[in-house]
């Protein structure tokens, strides 16, 4: 029997890393689990409340008012923010303008990471996000850095929205995407870096298959080095 390995994938917005993680996961029989959605469910919980994000006090005491759980669905798994269905909620434009801000606040990340790492003791898991290989799975086996061409992130973006039906522009879509970069990579708490020992994907000129081909490749290779460990 094959060991089962931890993956994280981390990057850049807008890079592909939650249609890779998905794939991957379903492709190795791995649990899969959206840290964004973690994040953009807070969001909508507090934007919903109107909490003041520099109320230290006012935070702390709306992540004790929450509850996250991530369902697994046939055509995606459903985020449930206090037992309400927010799947599509947590991907508007509103919440994808505040979600790098709060993110970025140290007392809502270390309830995040908590609950993922809950989520992920036995291994056998994929994980994408800002922040998992270098400090939710310091540990993992694989480490993916996921990037692309800002110009090609945008048009991705923008056509996503759009084929969701939501009104946005594509001038508005890069200003969201450049701000979420400046904030997930200067902010103090756990800011946007790549581990040292991850593999680099740029997937710029690579189509969905050849990304996920690679991604396997490397997959197998982690998951014999660790059987090739002595236990």
């Amino acid at each position: 029997m094959h060991p089962r390995i931890k993956i994280a994938i981390d990057g850049f917005s807008s890079c592909g890393k939650s249609t890779l993680a998905k794939q991957l996961a379903k492709k190795l029989g791995y649990a899969y689990i959206d840290s964004g959605a973690m994040y953009r469910a807070v969001t909508l919980h507090f934007l919903r409340n109107a909490i003041d994000l520099n109320a230290a006090d006012e935070v702390a005491q709306a992540l004790q008012e929450i509850e996250i759980s991530i369902v697994p669905g046939m055509a995606q798994d459903c985020v449930l923010l206090n037992g309400e269905d927010v799947t599509h909620r947590i991907r508007e434009m509103l919440v994808a303008e505040k979600v790098s801000e709060v993110a970025a606040i140290k007392s809502v990340r270390i309830f995040a990471v908590a609950q993922q790492k809950a989520l992920s003791q036995s291994g056998g898991v994929v994980m994408d996000g800002r922040d998992i290989g270098t400090v939710v799975f310091p540990d993992a086996e694989l480490k993916i850095f996921m990037t692309a061409d800002p110009a090609i992130r945008v048009v991705r973006r923008f056509h996503e929205l759009e084929s969701k039906k939501q009104p946005v522009t594509i001038e508005e879509v890069q200003r969201n995407l450049e701000l979420r970069d400046y904030i997930d990579s200067n902010r103090d708490e756990s800011p946007l870096r790549k581990a040292e020992d991850a593999r680099v994907l740029d997937n710029t000129n690579l189509d969905p298959t050849e990304q996920l081909e690679l991604a396997l490749q490397w997959s197998r290779d982690a998951i014999h080095e660790k059987a090739a460990l002595p236990a």
